[in-house]
């Protein structure tokens, strides 16, 4: 199966277009500043290059992840990858997943498909996580709320434009 990987380096931009809106005071910001106990002096002692570089690099990470996640294609190779012949391009499991790809290579690749994947993802994975951490550092509900509803954001749309493009 092709990997667009131009679509995965644009993907992985999302985290910090959405982050500097909604973590900025035209949406959660104030929320997310008193919430977390995020001062100005705080937010202006970073090192912002390395902060977006990393923040960018771990996008890739996340869209490498939710391409599996969100096409089921992906997916169904990965059953036969590993078996002897098929990166040779050869073989009943390649000719199997060629037949495979041919017939239902297009079955839930859209935007809405990826939607739910993105928010399958949320409540599965980006909840608990944040939620687990927030309890042990004494944080409130508002802060699970600001967080998730980031990723929920953030995913949703990532899986959308996977399953939709990639």
């Amino acid at each position: 199966m092709e990997i667009n990987y131009l679509l995965l380096f644009a993907t992985a931009l999302i985290p910090l277009a959405v982050g500097s809106l909604w973590y900025s005071n035209l949406l959660f910001g104030k929320v997310w500043f008193r919430v977390s106990g995020m001062t100005e002096e705080k937010m202006n002692s970073g090192n912002m290059l390395l902060i977006f570089g990393l923040t960018y690099l771990f996008g890739l990470f996340l869209s490498n992840g939710l391409a599996a996640w969100s096409v089921h294609q992906m997916m169904t190779e990965n059953l036969f990858v590993m078996q002897t012949g098929y990166t040779d391009q050869t073989g009943e499991y390649y000719d199997f997943f060629q037949n495979f790809i041919t017939k239902y290579g297009n079955l839930h690749r859209s935007f809405g498909h990826g939607a739910v994947h993105g928010v399958v993802g949320t409540l599965c994975l980006a909840l608990p996580l944040i939620a687990i951490n927030a309890l042990f550092e004494r944080r409130g509900w508002k802060y699970i709320a600001v967080h998730v509803g980031y990723w929920l954001v953030v995913m949703v749309l990532m899986c959308g434009v996977l399953s939709q493009y990639l």
